[in-house]
C-alpha cells in the first residue's frame, strides 16, 4: 500500500502544526497532500514552513470553496493508491492509522470508515452533532439497506482508483452522505473499525452547522436512485 493522507484545511492555524507532526510520527503515509481551502487566519504561513521535501504539498484555494471541494482537490494531488481524509482540527487521532488500514490487507476492499459510535468505545460527545449524526446514519441505513454505525465520520479510507468512479460532485460538508450514498449504490462494502473520538464545540472552532445537516438529508435523499457507469 501507499498512503496518501488528505487534509482538508480552513482557518486551523491553532493546531495544523500539531495535526501534522501527529500524522508524521506514524511513519505511515508516503506523502501528505493540505488543501488550504482559503483560510484567512496564519493558516497557510503555518503550512508553508511545515510543507517541506517531496513528501509534504501544499495546494492553495483562494477562496473558500468548502470542505469536498478541497478534498476532490486534494485526491487528484494525492499518488497513492488508498487515501486517508485526516480533519486538521484534533478530533481524529492519526494513531489509529494502522487499525483503519488493517482491512486493506484483503485487497477486495474498497472503503474503511472510522466509527466514533462503536458501545466498545466511549466519548463525550457534543449532544446537537451526536443526535445529528445518529439520525442521518439511520436514515442511510434505511435508503440503502445498510448496517452503518457511523456515516458521518470524518474517517474515511478508501482506493484512490474507487473515488474517480465516483464523480463526487458536492462542494461543502455534503461530501459526506454523497460519497456514501454512492459507494452503497456501486455494491461496495463500508468496512467500519471503531475509533477514539475528541470532539470540539463551536468555541473551540466547530464549523459544520444545523444547515449543513438538511444539506446532508437532501443529498441522501438525492442519490437513491444514481447509477454508477
Amino acid at each position: 500500500m501507499r498512503v496518501s493522507v488528505v487534509v482538508p484545511v480552513f482557518n486551523e492555524e491553532k493546531t495544523i502544526e500539531t495535526i501534522h507532526h501527529a500524522i508524521l510520527s506514524t511513519g505511515i503515509p508516503f506523502e501528505v497532500v493540505y488543501v488550504n481551502d482559503g483560510s484567512t487566519d496564519n493558516t497557510s504561513e503555518i503550512l508553508a514552513s511545515l510543507s517541506k521535501g517531496k513528501s509534504i504539498h501544499q495546494i492553495d484555494h483562494p477562496t473558500n470553496l468548502g470542505k469536498g471541494a478541497a478534498i476532490r482537490t486534494g485526491v487528484e494531488k494525492a499518488s497513492g493508491n488508498v487515501i486517508i481524509l485526516q480533519d486538521a482540527d484534533l478530533e481524529y487521532d492519526p494513531n489509529e492509522y494502522k487499525r483503519l488500514l488493517q482491512p486493506f490487507e484483503d485487497t477486495s476492499v474498497q472503503v474503511v470508515y472510522g466509527a466514533r459510535f462503536n458501545q466498545r468505545t466511549h466519548h463525550a460527545f457534543y449532544l446537537p452533532h451526536y443526535f445529528a449524526n445518529r439520525i442521518l446514519t439511520i436514515l442511510t441505513n434505511l435508503l440503502y439497506r445498510s448496517k452503518l454505525n457511523d456515516m458521518e465520520t470524518g474517517y474515511k479510507l478508501f482506493k484512490r482508483s474507487l473515488f474517480f468512479r465516483l464523480n463526487i460532485q458536492a462542494n461543502g460538508f455534503e461530501f459526506e452522505p454523497e460519497f456514501t450514498a454512492k459507494v452503497l449504490r456501486k455494491g461496495c462494502a463500508i468496512i467500519e473499525v471503531p475509533i477514539s473520538f475528541n470532539p470540539r464545540n463551536y468555541q473551540q472552532g466547530k464549523k459544520i452547522k444545523l444547515s449543513d445537516a438538511v444539506k446532508a438529508v437532501v443529498a441522501l435523499f438525492s442519490y437513491v436512485r444514481w447509477k454508477p457507469e
